[in-house]
């Protein structure tokens, strides 16, 4: 099982790291946010940029990524847009979405980038993701479903296809639709981890019914996790600082 090590902090082992979103419509919300994080535990920083009102001009994205470096520091800090039609705020023509990663890949700012990969042709994946590993950054494939859980199979499916498309970390959310779907969910993870990924995982149920997916990552084989400092970024969002407790008392029994 490959790991990625990123600054400080290894992705593939040990406790799953805990990602931050930060959102914000106008440049002074997402760098005061920014600075909220500061003080509170967060492994990664998720700039969700579909929430910038200007972010279709690189220039004012580039200000705001030189001035979230300064502020984070040493933390890792993802890029993600999300799209409307995976939950996201805004919509993109497949060019201007490739375009818009492809320059945000080479900017040197941003230690990972969030694409997703299921949503768009094999050309224009392939092109972003070498774009991203040419300059060093990896890629978090990703695909959410904001309307219901499918089947194991077909979740397993997802996972084994952004494996192929050669993403380094493979991203799945959900929304169930009862219990039992959390429950898929975690079943094709932990079958994926141990029969067909060769890398890092990352998968949730969202909202109320998919809370345990987002603690037990550890036990079922995700890799990492999302939690808020304010304003949340998907349904079912713990607040990061619980979450750290969370997540090191499961590990601390997980050792015994």
């Amino acid at each position: 099982m490959r790991t990625f090590k990123i600054r400080n902090i290894t992705i593939g082992e040990g406790i799953p790291k805990i990602c931050v979103p930060l959102v914000g419509k106008s440049h002074d919300e997402i760098l005061n946010g920014a600075r909220l994080l500061t003080g509170v535990y967060a492994d990664l920083v998720e700039w969700r940029a579909d929430w910038y009102q200007d972010v279709f001009s690189i220039g004012k994205v580039m200000e705001i990524l030189i001035e979230l470096k300064e502020i984070l520091q040493d933390r890792p800090m993802l890029f993600t847009f999300r799209t409307k039609a995976e939950g996201g705020e805004k919509e993109l023509t497949e060019e201007q979405y490739v375009e818009l990663l492809q320059e945000i890949a080479t900017t040197g700012l941003v230690d990972l980038i969030d694409i997703e990969v299921l949503g768009y042709s094999e050309k224009a994946v392939k092109a972003m993701i070498l774009a991203a590993h040419e300059a060093n950054v990896l890629v978090i494939g990703s695909n959410h479903d904001f309307e219901k859980t499918v089947s194991k199979q077909e979740l397993i499916k997802k996972l084994c296809k952004m494996q192929e498309l050669e993403a380094d970390i493979l991203k799945l959310a959900v929304m169930p639709c009862c219990k039992q779907d959390a429950l898929t969910l975690m079943e094709a993870t932990i079958e994926m981890k141990e029969q067909y990924a060769d890398r890092p995982l990352v998968t949730m149920s969202m909202a109320r019914d998919g809370v345990i997916s987002r603690i037990a990552g550890e036990i079922f084989g995700s890799d990492i996790t999302f939690g808020s400092v304010g304003r949340a970024s998907a349904p079912g969002q713990l607040p990061a600082e619980e979450l750290r407790q969370v997540l090191s008392i499961l590990h601390h029994a997980i050792e015994q």
